[in-house]
């Protein structure tokens, strides 16, 4: 038939009255530059026969057959009786019947192969596997979701359950009955794999039905809305979101035939352009149904991959867009990612089709093998962190899933109070692999999972060789983490936006205060004194730092630039400085939580390594605490623009003189090994919980002192263990020492081994 359409060049336009639609043909290369096809159209020299040219709104399908191999290319069964061809030069329909497609043994009688075998009538429209929520129109029935095999006509939608190959019956509803059909609006979580709900109004229930996409959901509703557009119990207005436990959760009315609260309008302000009338239906007062919009354009594809695959991922934690351009996130919904901007910052769509920008650290994405969705799941945890939280929570069952020190492992630690004479008492237990293939994941050998979350649910039930079942999810820090920026390339803050509140200190660059931003953010706001620093190159490096997020670095929201003082707006971090916060507690430190301190300071230091920054100033007065007991590395980068007797040595050159290497007081030579050196010196503030180091000695017999090979001495609460991780920090040479991420490693061995006997 193609060969035919396409030997007389008069018809332009090919359009199937069954489905009304129409379609640009010509020969078989323009079809293939002209539309867009869900499979890659066959090749030259063996010509397909076209069976079908369809099109939902702006969604185009071509259905193939080709001569060899002998097989059919289908998007969704649909088919028609006879075909129409406009002809532009004659201005004049034509009329095709289908047995010019005879030929073709898959057409047959007015029906279609469907998927399975199955047959589809030829006035079906649409046809899907899609999951309803139940539509309890008792007060008993319970709420549950089911996948049904969803059927559209031009009378009716009906829904079937699908056994055995064969499709039973379940339910159907007049479209002349519909009073609404729209997109449901929904901010929490749907607790079902498909998450594009929409809802069809009939009589006095409302249909949930949710889609496995959001053009899946667009191309329904639309047909819905096509076949129900003449319907005279339209209503006026319908409530946009789920009526759920007993209440409308747009407008709180507690009654299920309350009026709805949204004006409702069938088709908004969509614009519509008719064909010329069908033969036949000239003068019978029936309307012609519009011709569809142009093919749409190329789908966004995924920017890592290019593989046309939509990139979507689970939103963490809820995000308020401050700015027009950003995109406002629910916890537990799922966005689409359109462009990756930086690292700090994605260019995102939401269900609803609204673009904007969102905060990459809120995101994660949306794998089966994912754990960081789960509440359960803690990455950056050790033992001895775990152990802590468990306490802290003391609930029976309490548990939690981090990484395991040998990489690419799990480990499974539980809190029980039964533990006998002991009482309470923690067990680690590793998730282990078979090593068959596929791999499977077990706790107890005889129960084994393709998924570790799968693993989780089943001991969330059953405890299996456990001593107590995993009930209580314990996370680590559940607040949300700071954003790069308080929005996407926002970095100068007007200061109108600042609310001052107490004052927090007195530091090297000025007075900072705990402060608000537009009332909501709590945030740490330094005024920088004039002379204090070097303004304006400081200015051009906080671009830069803005950039620098991680979980263990304290973030440079923006400054304040176009009025003195400067201000800089950071995260704020509760529990004040680190010197300050060992010094007031002594001797209430485990080894453990000195250890984890460390590993806290190396993560950060670890992340500036990687990107080639340099701290010049790493001590414990530099890094600050939050209120979950997470250490962070703060002044990054900002001594450099310090003006400050206590930075300068009897030379005359500016840096921490206790904390400094050789190759600084001989050569002013910075760099990340420069750092490792001052990280041994923190470590050693750690450990002394807060002396200073070479306390007796000023700077210049410091000098003399570390020259000659003096090196501070053993705490008392540090293992030869530890202590060797600090003497290595303190090699003379800077090549030998470790770097931040061998530091890591190190300190997580000294955990499992130190930290955790000692716990």
């Amino acid at each position: 038939m193609l060969d035919r359409i396409a030997s007389n060049s008069s018809w332009k336009q090919l359009d199937m009255i069954g489905h009304r639609s129409a379609v640009a043909a010509g020969d078989l290369d323009n079809v293939g530059k002209r539309l867009h096809f869900f499979s890659p159209p066959p090749r030259r020299p063996t010509v397909p026969r076209l069976l079908r040219v369809s099109s939902i709104e702006n969604e185009w399908e071509v259905v193939f057959h080709r001569a060899a191999p002998c097989e059919i290319v289908y998007t969704r069964a649909v088919c028609v009786a006879s075909w129409f061809c406009w002809s532009h030069s004659d201005s004049q329909w034509s009329q095709k019947n289908i047995s010019s497609l005879s030929e073709e043994k898959s057409v047959f009688d007015g029906r279609v192969e469907g998927v399975g075998g199955s047959k589809m009538s030829a006035d079906t429209l649409l046809e899907e596997t899609l999951i309803k929520r139940s539509q309890q129109k008792r007060l008993t029935s319970p709420l549950n979701y089911k996948e049904r095999v969803f059927v559209l006509t031009k009378t009716k939608l009906t829904y079937y359950e699908f056994r055995a190959e064969k499709k039973f019956k379940k339910g159907s509803i007049d479209l002349q009955k519909v009073r609404c059909v729209e997109i449901v609006k929904n901010d929490g979580v749907i607790p079902c794999q498909n998450k594009y709900p929409f809802q069809v109004v009939y009589d006095t229930s409302t249909l949930y039905v949710f889609a496995p996409s959001y053009e899946s959901r667009r191309i329904w509703v639309q047909n819905i809305k096509e076949e129900i557009r003449d319907n005279s119990v339209i209503v006026a207005k319908f409530h946009p979101q789920f009526w759920m436990e007993g209440v409308w959760l747009c407008c709180r009315q507690a009654e299920k035939l309350a009026p709805g609260c949204e004006e409702y309008n069938l088709f908004g302000d969509l614009s519509r352009k008719l064909l010329p009338p069908i033969p036949g239906e000239e003068g019978t007062g029936r309307s012609r149904r519009p011709p569809p919009p142009p093919p749409p354009p190329p789908p966004v594809h995924s920017p890592d991959d290019g593989s046309g695959v939509e990139e979507v991922v689970v939103a963490l934690y809820d995000f308020f867009g401050p700015e027009p351009h950003d995109l406002t996130m629910t916890k537990g919904a799922e966005y689409v990612i359109l462009e990756k901007c930086d690292i700090n910052w994605y260019k995102a769509r939401n269900i609803y089709g609204k673009e904007g920008y969102i905060p990459s650290n809120y995101v994660t994405d949306k794998k089966l093998g994912n754990l960081e969705q789960y509440a359960w799941y803690s990455k950056h945890v050790n033992r001895n962190k775990a152990e802590e939280l468990l306490r802290t929570e003391d609930k029976e069952g309490g548990f939690m899933v981090r990484d395991s020190s040998k990489p690419g492992a799990y480990t499974v630690s539980l809190y029980t109070k039964s533990a006998g004479e002991g009482g309470a008492a923690i067990r680690h237990y590793h998730i282990k692999e078979t090593s068959g293939c596929p791999r499977q994941f077990y706790l107890a050998e005889k129960h084994l999972f393709t998924l570790i979350p799968d693993l989780i649910e089943y001991h969330n039930h059953n405890a299996a060789g456990l001593v107590a079942r995993l009930r209580y999810p314990v996370g680590k820090e559940r607040s949300a983490p700071s954003t790069a920026g308080f929005s996407y390339e926002k970095w100068e803050i007007n200061p109108c936006e600042l609310t001052f509140m107490k004052e927090l200190g007195c530091g090297q660059f000025g007075v900072v205060r705990l402060g608000k931003w537009r009332a909501q953010h709590k945030v740490a706001i330094k005024a920088i004194r004039e002379g204090a620093m070097y303004e304006e190159d400081f200015i051009e490096e906080a671009k830069v730092m803005m950039r620098l997020t991680h979980p263990k670095l304290v973030q440079l929201y923006g400054v304040c630039t176009h009025q003195k003082p400067i201000y800089i707006v950071t995260e704020f971090m509760g529990l004040g400085c680190l010197l300050n916060y060992v010094r007031q507690r002594r001797d209430t430190f485990s080894l453990g939580s000195l250890l984890s301190i460390c590993q806290d300071v190396s993560e950060g230091m670890e992340h500036l390594e990687a990107h080639g920054f340099i701290h010049r100033d790493l001590a414990a007065r530099n890094c600050l605490v939050n209120d979950a007991l997470v250490v962070k590395v703060s002044d990054f980068g900002m001594a450099r623009y310090v003006l400050d007797d206590q930075y300068t040595s009897s030379s005359g050159s500016k840096f921490p003189v206790k904390w400094s290497p050789p190759e600084v007081f001989n050569f002013c030579k910075y760099s990340s090994k420069s750092d490792v050196w001052s990280f041994g010196v923190l470590m050693w503030e750690v450990f002394t919980e807060g002396k200073m180091p070479f306390e007796h000695n000023p700077n210049h017999e410091v000098v003399m002192m570390v020259l000659e090979g003096h090196r501070l001495y053993r705490p008392k609460k540090a293992t030869p263990n530890i202590y060797d991780i600090m003497l290595r920090c303190w090699h003379e040479r800077a090549e030998e020492r470790p770097s931040f991420s061998q530091i890591s490693i190190l300190i997580s061995d000294a955990l499992e081994v130190d930290g955790s006997s000692a716990a």
